[in-house]
């Protein structure tokens, strides 16, 4: 699936519609440059997941995890510092098999071996300063209903 983004606003409303469909267990991979906008899009998703705190990026504590209703979780990673997930790797493995949790990953070939196979990536292309192209791949049964009900 692919469609096209033109704001910051725009990206949220699709994680939203993104975050509103998740029910916990969920693994999602965003792919993209510095600034493409994995933030912004992960805003989106807490908001749909209904999540009340203030989503901020975890570049430098490497992980965020938010409550949302329902005592279902969002676990927000970024090892773009790493050059070894080290202790990281079992945290990240906590968090990939608690059903209640949803987990978003920035930067995860580092962790590779630890994900599951049903992932849902979102590869964000900048082709201009504002619009972001965004490709979803589904990985197995879960990431593919996803895509199902966004389509």
């Amino acid at each position: 699936m692919e469609l096209v983004v033109n704001s910051s606003d725009e990206m949220k409303n699709f994680g939203s519609r993104l975050g509103a469909l998740l029910r916990g267990g969920e693994v999602i991979e965003l792919v993209g440059d510095v600034g493409a906008g994995k933030t912004t899009l992960t805003k989106g998703i807490a908001r749909g997941m209904g999540v009340v705190d203030d989503v901020q990026s975890p570049t430098f504590t490497i992980s965020r995890v938010y409550e949302a209703p329902g005592g279902r979780h969002l676990a927000h990673y970024d090892f773009y510092r790493l050059v070894d997930a080290g202790i990281m790797s079992i945290e990240l493995a906590e968090s990939l098999s608690d059903c209640q949790t949803t987990t978003i990953l920035e930067w995860a070939e580092l962790v590779a071996g630890v994900l599951p196979s049903d992932v849902l990536q979102i590869k964000i292309v900048s082709p201009s300063e504002e619009s972001r192209l965004l490709r979803l791949t589904a990985g197995g049964e879960t990431s593919r209903a996803l895509l199902e009900a966004l389509a």
